[in-house]
């Protein structure tokens, strides 16, 4: 199964498996919460300024995870060794936030 990036969908390989990832609606507004973000514009430039921590990368990828309809937790995600490392987490993090906004064209 692949990543369709016209959906707005990321590919996670986590623990060897890969897995297809998405934000929507209503995972952005837990993220808004999560995040203490007041509105999704703010979500947005907190990663193009590059003011995200570890902890951001985690809770977007584990919304663009549940979005794409993974049950894992989040110790889950913690323990799953996502292909690249941190810096693949926080690429395939950047990635859902770009394509979550993207217009299709």
């Amino acid at each position: 199964m692949g990543a369709n990036p016209q959906a707005g969908e990321v590919a996670l390989s986590l623990g060897g498996r890969s897995h297809v990832c998405k934000l929507t609606l209503g995972t952005l507004a837990e993220l808004e919460a999560e995040l203490g973000e007041d509105s999704l514009v703010a979500l947005v430039e907190r990663f193009e300024t590059g003011r995200f921590r570890a902890a951001d990368v985690i809770a977007v990828l584990e919304a663009g995870l549940r979005g794409g309809g993974w049950r894992g937790t989040r110790a889950d995600l913690v323990a799953g060794d996502p292909a690249g490392g941190p810096v693949g987490a926080a690429r395939a993090a950047a990635a859902l936030i770009a394509r979550a906004f993207a217009v299709p064209e």
